[in-house]
């Protein structure tokens, strides 16, 4: 044993906290987990979203990072170089609203927290990497998510524009589309309402149909809800644009002062169908009230409808709008537009249901054949029209086309990315407005463009970004880097997710050797991505995955990646629950996971979040129980102290395996450990991991049965110490997976030098897999006619399909019909026959 090995105390009692420390010392002296990346061994990159730092790390965090480590120690064990880094997402709402309530800056209290959440995750004994650890708020990291912004500004793909946005009161900031939860912020839950600002989108629709159709790579790698989720999220949807001509004598033109965005009249309506073959039942048109084309539409005297309208209408969140359940409010603009096939007269409304971003922000209204419309139709007395259709859609585009009333056309349900946001914990958007030159990009050189020291009252947001408020005035006023002018920074913040977007290519390069001219290598990420699993929460479905997505691909295109897809393979965890309900502090059921290793320690946390369900299931913490799991560690401790750390004669080698008698003890035991390995990397690879602990419970068992009772009479007493010691090792490997640090202890006491997660995956010896043979007897209404050996573990429909072949069936069924066969498995098969009918 070298010197750097810990020595093992005494054998029986489980001091669990001196046993973590010594093991993770161990570790990070020998620097255990560190990704080599010397091509030594394939390489796989197992990824989990990364932290928010708010408080303590929670039972979520738990469950998250006990899963993705039985993957990244199984991969270690199967003889990959496995990359699995560790990070902080730590810009972001919560830290700033705690430093305006505590009068600090917000990074005194995120460091705080990660300096916390950094201690709990090691004392849980994750397999990070730490040599690759980040955090989104260090200037040397957010000076790369600028220079990404940057290039997307330079692409054309990053924009500034006014547009109804979605406006949070409580955190006083604008918040992306895929941010709203049923109408409220999902940070802090209060009711969301649009306001019309000027902001930073970027534009991911233009890449709407690439991140659609690559979605069908992913299939089977994904979990099938994320992949509808995001494809309901894009949206596409193909039909025709359909255009009305707006009838001169219809109204007069509305004008600037009578609505707000008014403008000229225009000629034509132009409405997205993807039902053009109802076309001949359309009764009216209905555009989005909160829209420009509602604006240029409505007539002098109605424009005062349409603003209450409006106001309404951006007040109301676009799930509610959307509803299909919910009555649609709707105002006559005074404008008529002429049917294209009838020549008829059809009014325009404002329909609340009408969104300004989807389609061309009008629709048609055909009451006979959409019951939203048939509702909208009787609230505000109109037609209903006849139920009449053109015999199918493509002969509709086709009759459009011809006469030139419309054309093949597809819409999406995406919208570009909102990415600016009017507080303070966040990367700057590192561009200048000049009064002569424009908005001017920060030039590379000059970044990062850092944040401030604000704290306190300085902080509070007041509708508007506080780097506009007078105390950043210094750091806001900067001469233009084109022209030498006076100018300003952009006072608004990146939001969070532009952070997490690219961060899992950052890791790829971080550690030894950490760039500081480019934000990652791409030789590095050629050798580690796509990150072969990803490991997260189902509630990053749409937002980070859809936004990771985007980028990659964008980088692709901008040839820093060779990849299209970030992640091969994506595995959801459940939520963590406390007596029926979500955790929370407000509840008074939130856990900390800090107090729950204090009170149970790290490998019954782990085992006991891992064994209570398949990963995608939800756990109720309430209902587990943790100290029956430290249990079921110590008596592994005390199995590997029966086996000894020294083999005894003829205990070890192939002599010993070579005397195992088959129908022995330890033949029984031997068949029994190797299933168990076998089975276990089937149900590894299928992230079965609870089932996997179970057969280890099971094994553990065997074994200690195996070794209380000793040879049978006759029986090679080497032979069946040597099959003792095999089973109590593979259980040790098995459980490394699961509670590391009691599996190190164990390999420890079994007389092993180096530690436990350097070993390799045990071989299984084929021959011990294959199940035993018995005799079924084959009857035929009662009697026996034949006799076949099969599998013990034989199926009913294999063993019916071998009896009904045997000589003895067919020659007693002959001439007689078969009523049924009952199948008792694998002993009796007994096939009940009549005459047949004549």
């Amino acid at each position: 044993m070298d010197a750097a090995h810990p020595p093992h105390p005494a054998a029986h009692p489980l001091p669990t906290r001196e046993i973590e420390d010594r093991w993770q010392r161990y570790w990070a002296e020998h620097g255990t987990f560190r990704a080599r990346d010397d091509g030594a061994r394939p390489r796989r990159y197992l990824l989990t979203m990364f932290p928010y730092p708010s408080g303590d790390l929670h039972m979520g965090h738990a469950e998250v990072f006990a899963l993705e480590d039985v993957v990244a120690r199984y991969w270690r064990l199967r003889g990959y170089d496995v990359l699995n880094p560790i990070g902080w997402d730590s810009f972001g709402l919560p830290a700033e609203n705690a430093a305006i309530r505590r009068g600090e800056n917000p990074a005194v209290f995120t460091e705080t927290n990660i300096a916390t959440q950094a201690a709990t995750a090691h004392r849980y004994g994750v397999s990070f990497d730490w040599s690759r650890r980040l955090e989104t708020h260090r200037p040397e990291y957010y000076r790369w998510t600028q220079w990404l912004f940057l290039r997307l500004l330079e692409r054309g793909l990053a924009y500034r524009a006014t547009a109804p946005v979605n406006w949070c009161p409580a955190d006083q900031t604008v918040l992306a589309n895929e941010q709203v939860v049923g109408g409220r912020c999902e940070r802090c839950g209060a009711a969301v309402v649009q306001r019309e600002l000027t902001q930073w989108f970027v534009r991911v629709t233009a890449y709407a149909d690439r991140l659609l159709d690559d979605m069908d790579a992913l299939e089977g790698a994904w979990p099938a809800r994320v992949l509808t989720m995001q494809r309901n999220w894009i949206g596409r949807s193909t039909g025709a644009r359909v255009r009305f001509a707006v009838v001169p004598d219809g109204g007069p033109r509305a004008t600037a002062s009578a609505s707000p965005g008014a403008g000229s009249r225009p000629d034509h309506v132009e409405v997205f169908t993807t039902r053009p073959d109802t076309l001949p039942g359309a009764t009216f048109v209905a555009v989005a009230p909160d829209g420009s084309l509602a604006a240029a539409l409505c007539a002098p005297e109605h424009a005062e409808a349409l603003a209450r309208h409006r106001e309404a209408a951006l007040a109301s969140g676009e799930i509610e709008r959307t509803n299909a359940q919910r009555p649609s409010t709707g105002t006559f603009l005074g404008t008529w537009v002429r049917h294209p096939v009838t020549g008829e007269r059809l009014p325009v409304w404002a329909a609340d249901h009408v969104l300004p971003g989807y389609g061309t922000g009008a629709v048609m209204g055909v009451p006979a054949h959409d019951d939203r419309d048939a509702r909208f139709a009787a609230a505000y007395g109109l037609p209903v029209g006849s139920g009449e259709t053109w015999p199918g859609v493509e002969d509709a585009i086709t009759r459009l086309e011809a006469d030139g009333a419309g054309e093949r056309a597809t819409s999406y349900r995406l919208r570009d990315w909102l990415v600016s946001r009017q507080r303070y914990w966040g990367a700057p958007v590192p561009v200048v407005h000049c009064p002569g030159c424009g908005v001017v990009p920060v030039p590379d050189d000059e970044l990062p463009v850092r944040l401030p020291d604000l704290a306190g009252d300085d902080l509070l947001p007041r509708g508007r970004s506080p780097l506009a408020s007078p105390a950043a005035d210094a750091w806001r006023r900067v001469p233009c880097p084109r022209c030498g002018a006076a100018a300003e920074r952009d006072p608004d913040t990146l939001d969070t997710f532009v952070d997490s977007s690219w961060y899992f290519l950052r890791y790829c390069s971080l550690g030894d050797g950490t760039p500081d001219d480019v934000p990652f290598r791409p030789e590095d990420a050629r050798r580690w991505m796509p990150a072969a699993q990803y490991v997260g929460g189902v509630e990053h479905a749409i937002l980070h995955l859809l936004y990771s997505r985007f980028v990659t691909k964008f980088l692709h295109d901008e040839g820093w990646v060779d990849v299209v897809e970030p992640f091969a393979t994506l595995l959801n965890q459940g939520q963590v629950r406390s007596g029926g309900r979500a955790m929370s502090k407000s509840l008074g059921n939130g856990v900390d996971l800090g107090e729950q290793l204090d009170r149970h320690g790290a490998d019954a946390v782990r085992l006991a979040m891992v064994y209570a369900g398949p990963p995608e299931d939800d756990v109720d913490w309430a209902d587990v129980d943790a100290g029956a799991v430290r249990r079921f560690c110590a008596r592994v401790l005390r199995l590997a102290d029966g086996v000894g750390p020294v083999p005894g004669p003829g205990e070890s080698g192939p002599g010993a395996r070579d005397a195992v008698v088959p129908g022995s003890r330890a033949h029984a035991l031997r068949r029994a450990t190797h299933r168990t390995v076998h089975e276990a990397q089937d149900l590894l690879d299928r992230s079965r991991f609870n089932v996997v602990v179970a057969r280890v419970m099971e094994l553990v068992t065997a074994a200690r049965r195996a070794s209380e009772d000793g040879p049978a009479a006759g029986e090679d007493a080497g032979a069946h110490a040597a099959a003792v010691r095999e089973a109590v090792e593979a259980v040790v490997v098995l459980l490394s997976l699961f509670a590391p640090h009691t599996a190190e202890e164990a390999w420890h006491r079994l007389g092993r030098e180096a530690s436990v997660a350097d070993a390799s995956w045990p071989v299984v010896d084929p021959g011990l897999l294959a199940a035993d043979e018995v005799e079924a007897a084959v009857q035929v209404d009662g009697k026996v006619r034949a006799r076949v050996r099969v599998p013990a573990d034989v199926d009913e429909r294999a063993l019916e399909d071998l009896a009904l072949a045997t000589t003895g069936v067919a020659r007693a069924t002959a001439g007689r019909e078969v009523v049924r066969v009952v199948v008792r498995a694998p002993h009796v098969v007994n096939v009940v026959t009549r005459a047949a009918a004549s």
